[in-house]
């Protein structure tokens, strides 16, 4: 049973850890990647469209975006929605592509950035916590309902926090890579 509980940990551990490498995937560190624009918001129809599902990104060079989207149409939202975004960047448009040229980081900027990583790094270990919580409160009932003694749950306790100490120190190792690459110059 503890293993069950434990094994359902471990893997909502792991998308938390990788729900993270995907929003620091998308964190502008002054080279061109996808990424950076891939899960923009655009407003289609009155819907919040994913910009991945409504054209296709290339990175021709390292500093240079280009956006074809699929519709004419949506170009001007496209527009607004790279406008809206925090990522910086001006779109030009030429009719059939949309460029963004990427300008080098700023000092100041490639700091913020990096504040922006951690609060995201602290989200993504706030989320494990909130996983070994839940499995702890259900350990705790199975020993209340005296499914399992009391040592297998202090057994239980340990595995699930070694569980928890493993993807804290992946989320902190993340977080350093991201925060390394994004001061890079």
């Amino acid at each position: 049973m503890i293993a069950e509980l434990l094994s359902d940990a471990e893997i909502r551990m792991a998308k938390s850890v990788d729900a993270l490498r995907k929003e620091l995937s998308g964190l502008r560190t002054g080279r061109a990647s996808s990424a950076l624009v891939e899960r923009v918001p655009v407003e289609y129809y009155g819907n919040p469209t994913p910009m991945m599902k409504l054209a296709s990104i290339h990175v021709p060079e390292p500093r240079l975006i280009v956006i074809q989207p699929f519709d004419k149409a949506s170009f001007g939202a496209i527009e607004k929605a790279i406008l809206k975004s925090d990522l910086g960047l001006n779109p030009t448009n030429d009719g059939k592509v949309i460029r963004l040229a990427i300008p080098p980081l700023t000092e100041e900027r490639r700091r913020d950035m990096v504040k922006v990583s951690r609060r995201k790094a602290e989200e993504g270990r706030i989320a494990v916590r909130n996983v070994r919580r839940d499995a702890l409160k259900d350990i705790d009932e199975m020993e209340t309902e005296k499914l399992v003694s009391s040592d297998e749950h202090a057994r239980g306790f340990e595995s699930l926090q070694r569980l928890t100490d493993r993807f804290v120190l992946e989320i902190e190792k993340v977080s350093h890579a991201k925060e390394a690459e994004i001061m890079e110059v």
